[in-house]
């Protein structure tokens, strides 16, 4: 449904509710006439001051895309959140209106039903005026606000006070695929309750059943649950974090899961020791490059890898091989491979995989499932690689062991059941940070630079500065920005400064003096040299054609309240006179960084200096209705302007993390398919010529061997 129509089509809810509710309410229970009332005048409030809002978004935010055929901006995802938002409102106001004066209509619950979306649609009318201040501020076509440190700390000051709970409970991923709801749920039941129970002096299956039983009052109470989520994840630790993500890891999940993934019949984990390695340089083969074991933090150490292969291959079951493999573990799936059966021969295909999970959890095994798809989809042998993770090991200790098992594997290809002649690189979130630095890595150390990386929704600027994706933490179940802050600062290694939010006021402006002066003081700690590493700013004349688009930003501009408010003697106001968002009674804690390590541009590729980028392979970026779909779509910009060989594609109505979810929902596997495509494209060598976005024909079918 167009924008114009869900307002037209929200407005005249509003008015058929308060027809209907201010007529005879002897039917309805107690006071749930009057919640519903005063209920459906504020969202039609809302609605009639969010459409000239969303108006002035629909006529600029085309600018802020990658290109013309590759629709997609944190500016376009808020006003399809919004949207969402609106036709949920929508769908429940029409069902009261028609049903609020029969026996068996439950007013209580539709008006507490009511009550959460009025109370998201107050939320996102906030993070909608937010971002018109980012449009207001920064640079034509920028989505960061790199240059302007008072935007991230106007960001970062509003999370701590805003309400989120709304978001995690009766609204909980309203504005994610409806068949992801429920896992949705499930999830954040089981955060809670295992938050519950954590810290008390429990075995691990006296906490699961703790938390077993404490969930049934989060799944009948969804304010008690939205609530203690936002408790959770505003102020718990990291050790919590990483004990929860870490519960995929556990033999039952792990279990279950491999009963529902494709069957292979090499999976295999390897121990590589920490052996100097000479690798051939690229420019002249004929001299070699040295490469040392990583040896950050804690000197040199072995690096653990996963081999996973749908077809068993030459070199794959030899006892050289064999001899890497981890006491632990069975070496192969031996019930699995048909006794006598007949190996294939090398493929000339490798791919190598660098897991996410914010660099502080997780390992190949939970990231297994799709692998064991991928393998069997491109039939090609998969090396995954379960690095060190923060806070225990900081940058650039993962760098390092990526960039060693990366040097490994072509080295030792013949091991792995590969030729690698062709090699690709692919990896999530975290993950599809470490595809990109590493390639940077081989190219600063001359050695063979990678054909291709896939990198699905990778980290491409490790610092908490705003942009408009960034602002959706603040609805994310699966990344608000108080759990993004603690991932990122534990992989930078830093002994953060906490910033305590201060007594909520009626403006901004009654921040203390101390406060300000404090988060000014780690945004701006930069040193000089590492300044040397942001990039310059690129501001492309636009043609004639753009020009009234131009006009219409120019004039959204003036006309935003944070403009008409700038003059203020308290100063710029975020919002207009007479609104504020719903404050939470629980401030949340944010840690802005203290050291300039996050602007390393082996940390933030984004903040790379081009020396450092040219070279790199063909990239291939895959994002969705995610916080950092604005990483994806600023580093593909800056690839692109550079000359470098970039793709964007971004699928819709998937959370980060959606590999993960693989099988969980049709939107899913599409999104599989798309990273399975530009995976095949490096293979087969169909690499696309620089500045082009053009995208493959997808089949849902499963493709047969290719090689």
């Amino acid at each position: 449904m167009a924008w114009r129509a869900v307002f037209t089509a929200l407005e005249a809810v509003c008015e058929e509710n308060i027809t209907a509710l201010s007529g005879p309410t002897d039917l309805l229970c107690g006071n749930a006439s009057g919640r519903l009332l005063t209920c459906m005048r504020k969202i039609q409030d809302h609605g009639r001051a969010l459409e000239p809002v969303v108006a002035g978004f629909t006529a600029v935010y085309h600018h802020y895309d990658f290109d013309a055929d590759t629709p997609g901006n944190g500016y376009r995802t808020l006003v399809k959140v919004l949207q969402s938002c609106l036709l949920h409102i929508i769908h429940k106001g029409r069902y009261i209106a028609s049903n609020c004066h029969r026996a068996f209509f439950r007013a209580n619950h539709n008006a507490s039903e009511m009550e959460a979306y009025s109370s998201a649609l107050c939320q996102l009318r906030a993070l909608l005026y937010l971002a018109q201040r980012l449009i207001h501020d920064n640079s034509h076509g920028q989505l960061y606000s790199l240059q302007n440190g008072e935007l991230s700390r106007r960001f970062v000051r509003e999370y701590t006070s805003m309400h989120k709970a709304c978001f995690y409970g009766r609204c909980l991923g309203f504005q994610f695929s409806p068949t992801l709801r429920p896992f949705l749920q499930t999830v954040v039941i089981s955060m809670v309750s295992f938050g519950e129970s954590y810290g008390k002096q429990q075995s691990g299956l006296g906490m699961a059943a703790f938390s077993f039983l404490t969930s049934a009052k989060y799944v009948i109470d969804p304010e008690l649950r939205g609530a203690e989520f936002e408790r959770i994840t505003q102020n718990l630790d990291m050790k919590f974090w990483k004990s929860f993500w870490n519960l995929t890891e556990s033999e039952l999940l792990s279990g279950l899961a491999s009963v529902a993934s494709n069957l292979v019949q090499l999976n295999l984990t390897l121990t590589i020791p920490p052996e100097p390695l000479r690798l051939p340089l690229a420019s002249d083969p004929r001299l070699f490059a040295p490469v040392s074991p990583p040896v950050a933090h804690w000197g040199p150490g072995p690096v653990n890898v996963r081999l996973i292969s749908y077809e068993l291959r030459e070199g794959q079951d030899s006892d050289e091989l064999l001899a890497f493999s981890r006491t632990e573990a069975t070496p192969i799936s031996v019930s699995l491979v048909p006794f006598g059966a007949q190996k294939h021969p090398p493929s000339p295909w490798l791919l190598i995989h660098f897991h996410g999970g914010g660099f502080v959890a997780q390992t190949s095994k939970s990231h297994e499932n799709y692998l064991k798809s991928w393998s069997k989809d491109l039939n090609v042998p998969i090396l995954s690689v379960d690095y060190s993770l923060a806070p225990e090991a900081p940058f650039p200790r993962a760098l390092e062991e990526c960039f060693y098992a990366y040097c490994w594997a072509l080295k030792n290809c013949h091991l792995l059941g590969s030729t690698a002649e062709r090699v690709c690189l692919a990896g999530d979130s975290a993950g599809g940070n470490l595809c990109i630095t590493v390639s940077m890595r081989a190219i600063a150390c001359g050695v063979r630079v990678p054909d291709g990386i896939m990198a699905a929704y990778p980290a491409t600027l490790l610092t908490i500065d705003a942009s408009p994706s960034r602002l959706l933490t603040l609805i994310d179940p699966l990344l608000p920005l108080g759990v993004l802050s603690k991932c990122l600062n534990a992989y930078a290694g830093e002994d953060s400064q906490a910033v305590q939010p201060t007594e909520w006021t009626s403006t901004l402006s009654a921040l203390g003096r101390d406060t300000a002066l404090l988060i000014s003081d780690l945004t701006h700690g930069a040193s000089n040299w590492i300044q040397s590493f942001l990039p310059a700013e690129v501001l492309g004349s636009l043609s004639s054609s753009h020009q009234q688009s131009l006009d219409n930003e120019a004039h959204y501009r003036s006309t935003s309240p944070s403009s008409s408010s700038s003059n203020s003697s308290s100063g710029p106001r975020d919002y207009p006179e007479g609104f504020e968002p719903l404050r939470s009674e629980r401030l949340a804690v944010i840690q802005t960084p203290s050291c300039p390590i996050v602007k390393n541009p082996f940390v933030s590729p984004l903040l790379s200096p081009d020396d450092l980028l040219r070279g790199l392979p063909p990239v291939h970026l895959a994002s969705a209705l995610d916080a950092l779909l604005d990483d994806s779509v600023m580093f593909a910009k800056k690839l692109r302007d550079m000359g470098q060989p970039v793709t964007l594609r971004v699928v819709e109505d998937l959370p980060h993390g959606f590999l993960s979810l693989l099988g969980l929902a049709k939107e899913t596997q599409v999104a599989s398919d798309i990273c399975v495509a530009r995976i095949r494209e490096v293979f087969q060598q169909q690499t696309l010529p620089p500045c082009t976005n053009k995208q493959p024909k997808l089949e849902r079918t499963n493709h047969g061997p290719s090689n």
